[in-house]
């Protein structure tokens, strides 16, 4: 069973296409709503698709504003205005989805992608 991922406006099509060569389904942001939604709206959407969102904002990091335990999963990539690890980054987030192909391992939690490791928060 694929993945589901509801991409936010900031991510790239190169981390939109690595997600789908892996195999797993990318739902994008323009496709669905306006790019200057408010991030309620976004993360609605991502709920209503039933799938997880993964994006560059750091405001779904939060988790009094977004509790991770009301949402499928929050994936959160942390870039940092460093684009040069988008590859390393990838290929861990990349290495993580494989090793847990299940919606419901992500469900109530969030992902803090980092180069060098990944942070779980419930």
């Amino acid at each position: 069973m694929a993945l589901r991922f509801f991409t936010d406006h900031c991510i790239s099509n190169f981390i939109i296409k690595t997600l789908q060569d892996a195999g797993n389904e990318v739902f994008r942001l323009r496709d669905y709503i306006s790019k200057d939604s408010d991030d309620r709206i976004v993360i609605s959407k991502a709920q209503e698709l039933d799938s997880i969102l993964i994006s560059l904002n750091g405001d779904f990091a939060d988790i009094v504003s977004y509790p991770p335990a009301n949402f499928n999963g929050i994936i959160s990539l942390q870039v940092k205005n460093h684009p040069e690890v988008i590859p390393p980054l990838i290929t861990r987030l990349n290495d993580y989805l494989c090793s847990y192909p299940s919606m419901n391992h992500y469900k109530g939690k969030l992902f803090v992608v980092e180069v060098h490791r990944i942070r779980i928060q419930e």
